[in-house]
């Protein structure tokens, strides 16, 4: 995940020593900074859309740590609401949403004030998404995907796995009314205004994660069969 030509941020080794490292993306070999204040597992990791020099970050002990780049230092430390997976609002970054066991919270980033919790998920949430305009939120369980509305705080949306143990979700760069789900081998199409949806082989194995470009109009698959897919 790149920060600028010259730097990138990574966090392959937190299952080792619990680190998140500053690179030299000329030099991968070469680390800039490290930082080591965890006590558990990194488990995600941000960037804020706008302030291109904070980034936060979440551990398996639900503490949410927000650090800048110059200095490569940590400025805040919040010990509630993420476990699993963090995620700023798009575009303004005035909201973070946190993953935390079947619970979803949403919080203020400059007051830490916690502005809503969605509950409804059966299993543990393990990953979040976005829509562009930040007034909608995707949690994704193994058994299910919900979306919520920033708006009313409600559930808008459900579709259930129906066995394919779903992984990570992305809203698709050119279809607002599409969301791209990862499961165990394959690729969900949901058309959330008509509740249907079409299954796409894909991968091996789980698909971990998602991606997309406005700009492009791509969206990128990343599995744990070692490989890394687009999309159009």
């Amino acid at each position: 995940m790149f920060v600028s030509d010259q730097i990138q941020l990574s966090w392959q080794q937190h299952r080792i020593d619990k680190s998140v490292r500053l690179w030299d993306a000329a030099n991968p070999s070469y680390c800039l900074q490290a930082y080591t204040g965890h006590h558990s597992h990194v488990m995600s990791l941000d960037f804020h859309p706008k302030k291109n020099d904070l980034f936060c970050f979440c551990d398996s002990i639900n503490e949410i740590r927000y650090c800048t780049i110059s200095p490569f230092t940590c400025t805040r430390l919040s010990k509630q609401g993420g476990s699993a997976h963090v995620r700023f609002q798009p575009r303004i970054g005035h909201l973070l949403a946190a993953a935390s066991d079947k619970v979803v919270s949403v919080f203020d980033v400059e007051t830490d004030r916690q502005t809503h919790a969605f509950q409804g998920h059966s299993d543990v949430v393990n990953y979040l998404c976005w829509d562009p305009s930040g007034d909608y939120l995707a949690s994704v369980s193994e058994e299910s995907v919900k979306v919520w509305s920033l708006v009313s705080g409600e559930c808008i949306h459900e579709l259930r796995s129906n066995g394919n143990q779903f992984h990570s979700c992305v809203f698709h760069p050119s279809y607002a009314a599409l969301l791209v789900i990862g499961g165990l081998r394959s690729l969900e199409l949901w058309n959330m205004a008509e509740n249907k949806s079409m299954t796409v082989p894909a991968h091996e194995n789980i698909i971990a994660a998602l991606a997309q470009s406005q700009v492009t109009g791509m969206v990128a698959s990343a599995s744990h069969d070692s490989s890394i897919k687009l999309w159009k």
